[in-house]
């Protein structure tokens, strides 16, 4: 065991607190990691408010980076010293995970949301704390992974930068290279560019997607999804959105992308497809929500809804792809990045809420005078 210092919501919408506690050794297939930075997302503070299962006191993050500092007796493809990404917890032997798709892992809702410790019986951390929140509750100074959530990176990149990747940015993008898979020439649209938005945006450039639409009643999120590659951008707010879309393109949508968590959203996102398109339902809105479409139009016209977990993405193999697509300049996923001190992580959830920010990055705030550098070895040290 060593110590710790963490971000805890003691109770259904409080403020986050910082505390100190201990924390376990690694289990046999877990990592424990010196967190250097983490993003905030939204499914954190859906939980914290109570919208998501949650067991208070918990510690939140589920976007962490940062560098191996143990290794469990069976880890192989991570060592001490070695930069990684943190992401969502599967188990590797169900169905869905035997045939390539942990994202629908049949423990899904236990391993991320439950905090069932993956890899070791005991608490991960002490004091009472939920600490397997996506394996791995990374508002720490340490966590604790499952070897299957950790990605090693490459060293010559920012890895205060990278937490992102693990959850909201690769969900977007993921969600068009991965689901939907548009041919080049299509037309796309998304309902709610925030992280997830704008991610499959920049995900829809990739693909070649001739007409790119964005949607939503910020002006500057529109603005920003201009400059990342939307061809359209559209008011959410006016009754005649579907009605614009459609003229402004000449025809209906092929593929539609919410990710507002909006029912409203959604169906505007419906009716704007044609024949045979396809919707990508990827918002996390509050549970009980329910979403209602035409069922005639639905048969008739042979559209297609499908929801979309964290971009269907196999973390090991999409999240290096994505960090070789932002050092070839095609991925510009920092520009949604505005970073905090941990220590204002209640700031920064304030202004990610009232869209002053679009992705916060909580940087390494467990010892200003440690610094990280690459040794001769090309391992990361502290």
């Amino acid at each position: 065991m060593r110590d710790v210092r963490v971000a805890v919501v003691p109770s259904e919408g409080a403020d986050f607190e910082i505390r100190e506690t201990t924390i376990a050794d690694p289990g046999p297939h877990e990592v424990l990691v010196r967190i250097v930075a983490t993003g905030l997302c939204h499914t954190d503070v859906a939980v914290k408010d109570g919208d998501l299962p949650a067991q208070y006191p918990e510690v939140l993050g589920h976007e962490g980076a940062g560098i191996v500092e143990a290794v469990g007796e069976h880890v192989t493809h991570v060592e001490p010293g070695d930069p990684v990404v943190l992401s969502y917890g599967s188990c590797g032997h169900c169905r869905t995970c035997r045939r390539g798709d942990p994202a629908y892992c049949a423990h899904f809702e236990a391993y991320n949301f439950g905090n069932e410790r993956q890899g070791g019986e005991d608490d991960v951390l002490g004091d009472g704390l939920h600490a397997a929140f996506f394996q791995q509750s990374s508002f720490a100074t340490f966590a604790i992974a499952h070897e299957r959530n950790t990605v090693k990176v490459p060293d010559d990149v920012d890895l205060a930068l990278l937490g992102p990747l693990g959850c909201g940015v690769q969900t977007g993008c993921g969600a068009v290279l991965r689901s939907l898979r548009p041919p080049a020439g299509s037309t796309l649209a998304v309902w709610g560019v925030g992280t997830v938005g704008l991610s499959a945006v920049m995900g829809a450039k990739i693909s070649g997607c001739a007409r790119i639409v964005a949607i939503d009643v910020q002006p500057e999120r529109l603005e920003m999804a201009k400059s990342l590659g939307a061809t359209d951008v559209f008011d959410a707010s006016d009754d005649d959105v579907v009605e614009q879309i459609q003229e402004a393109l000449g025809r209906p949508l092929e593929f539609a992308v919410e990710c507002s968590g909006r029912p409203d959203a959604a169906s505007q996102a419906f009716e704007s497809l044609g024949q045979m398109g396809v919707l990508a339902v990827v918002g996390a809105p509050p549970g009980g929500t329910e979403y209602s479409f035409d069922a005639n139009d639905l048969i008739l016209k042979g559209v297609r809804i499908v929801g979309v977990v964290e971009g269907e993405a196999e973390v090991r193999s999409f999240i290096p792809e994505l960090i070789e697509l932002h050092r070839q300049g095609r991925f510009p996923f920092d520009k949604l990045v505005t970073r905090f001190d941990f220590d204002d992580i209640n700031e920064a959830v304030e202004k990610m809420g009232s869209g002053d920010v679009i992705k916060p990055v909580l940087e390494a705030w467990w010892n200003d005078d440690i610094t990280v550098h690459v040794n001769p070895t090309g391992k990361f040290e502290v």
